[in-house]
């Protein structure tokens, strides 16, 4: 399996190696697996990108005492990418149910009448 191209910048922020960047991948995708029952899927890439997050931040624990700038936490992006796309779904979920009741009421009208 291929490695995100995104993983040699999350790799030079968080102040880690490139190889050792790959093999906190690994661990993350091997997790996720683990936790989704299957290695296909949006939630299975979604567990892989957040354990992968996660796993950097814990690596990374205190920067090191010659740091000026702590590594970045980036587990929030991937939360927060989360909740945007399921506006999307939940807006479209929504307007069906306002469609399906506004259908009903309509066909109980005629049938009353």
């Amino acid at each position: 399996m291929k490695a995100p191209k995104i993983l040699p910048w999350i790799a030079r922020k968080a102040g880690i190696s490139d190889e050792l960047a790959l093999k906190l991948w690994r661990r993350a995708i091997s997790e996720a697996e683990y936790l989704a029952g299957k290695a296909e899927g949006s939630e299975y890439w979604g567990l892989a990108v957040e354990r992968f997050l996660s796993i950097v931040e814990d690596e990374v624990g205190s920067p090191p005492v010659y740091s000026l700038t702590p590594a970045p936490r980036l587990a929030w992006i991937c939360h927060h990418q989360s909740r945007m796309s399921l506006l999307s779904l939940t807006a479209t979920e929504n307007a069906y149910r306002f469609w399906q009741n506004t259908w009903e009421t309509v066909c109980s009208q005629k049938k009353a009448a």
